[in-house]
């Protein structure tokens, strides 16, 4: 367990967070689409590359959530990615889920239940062998006409504790991602009930799987309005109603919180997030509270980018000033 809590410290220190590029095949398509790049194995490769071999990023960026694909890949000069990432003072990490799918046995309510426990004891082996030292597994909750369910919060949360107690016995930090989505027109109340319900369920399982808190980080959304809500939570409202959730659900054992930004644009993900540590700070809280972010860090970089190498030097000057303020929101000292 101590290489565990280890890890998890390393990965919340000094305002660092982490970098999820650990898009599906599926899901970079989309967002290469959005920008004119077809999606092959190069161009997905050329990306990340990008990405991880920013100079200087490991001063912000503590680890990296990869694809299984992206693990196995090596730079245009052979070293492989992994090596990169290590190589620049930050940690290697694996989605290990599949993805999410509908809930049986009514396909068509609208919630979905996380796969890929089949075969993961043998699979967290091989990705320790080549170099992961964390992992990452999401479970999506929708808000709204029921949702989320009683049977869909308990199957997801004892899914993520089976992974969690696989991950440890692994010698593989566990992130749990249980994710309560912001799409719909509900208030940051509705976030609240449902996020609250969400998180107290998780725990509850990693405890009764034996999973210790304190080789983890849980990896949630903030409590905040819906996405088409007509009257939007402030930065501080969502500060307050994030930290009260947090101190109702999760034990002070767990090292740190590294907050998904959950489809929240650029700048309100690094608003929020500075907002939810300033309050922190004043009011005191057992966990570092920082982030584990896609689409917050990487879009500036992928429109820069845009498939075109001779444009890699500008795409990650774009990426580095994101990790930048983002590791000062983590501190609380954006505004400073």
């Amino acid at each position: 367990m101590t290489q565990l809590t280890e890890t998890a410290r390393a990965l919340v220190a000094d305002g660092k967070g982490i970098l999820a590029a650990d898009e599906s095949t599926g899901s970079i398509r989309k967002r290469f689409d959005a920008v004119g790049v077809t999606s092959t194995e190069e161009s997905r490769r050329d990306y990340r590359h990008m990405l991880v071999g920013t100079p200087g990023i490991g001063a912000h960026i503590s680890g990296v959530i990869l694809f299984d694909e992206t693990l196995r890949q090596t730079a245009p000069d052979g070293t492989p990615l992994v090596r990169l990432i290590e190589q620049a003072g930050m940690i290697p990490g694996i989605k290990v889920d599949t993805g999410a799918k509908p809930l049986a046995p009514d396909p068509e309510s609208g919630e979905t239940v996380t796969e890929g426990l089949d075969g993961l004891r043998d699979r967290f082996q091989e990705y320790a062998a080549l170099g992961a030292r964390f992992a990452k597994w999401r479970a999506v909750y929708a808000i709204g006409h029921g949702k989320p369910s009683a049977r869909s919060v308990h199957v997801n949360a004892h899914a993520l504790a089976r992974y969690a107690a696989l991950a440890q016995e692994a010698g593989i930090v566990p992130i749990v991602e249980p994710e309560v989505l912001m799409d719909g027109a509900h208030d940051i109340d509705a976030c609240f009930a449902a996020t609250e319900r969400v998180q107290h369920a998780v725990f509850t399982e990693l405890v009764a799987q034996g999973v210790r808190p304190e080789g983890l980080l849980l990896k949630p959304n903030m409590v905040i309005s819906g996405a088409n809500a007509a009257a939007q939570a402030d930065p501080d409202t969502v500060a307050e109603r994030t930290l009260a959730c947090l101190r109702r659900t999760v034990p002070a054992a767990v090292p740190g919180v590294v907050f998904l930004s959950g489809g929240q644009g650029d700048e309100q993900a690094t608003i929020n997030l500075d907002a939810i540590n300033t309050r922190a700070q004043r009011d005191g809280a057992p966990w570092r509270l920082s982030f584990s972010y896609g689409r917050a860090l990487q879009q500036a970089a992928l429109r820069t980018w845009a498939g075109d190498n001779a444009k890699t030097e500008a795409a990650r000057a774009a990426f580095l000033e994101r990790a930048r303020a983002n590791q000062e929101a983590a501190l609380g000292r954006l505004a400073a």
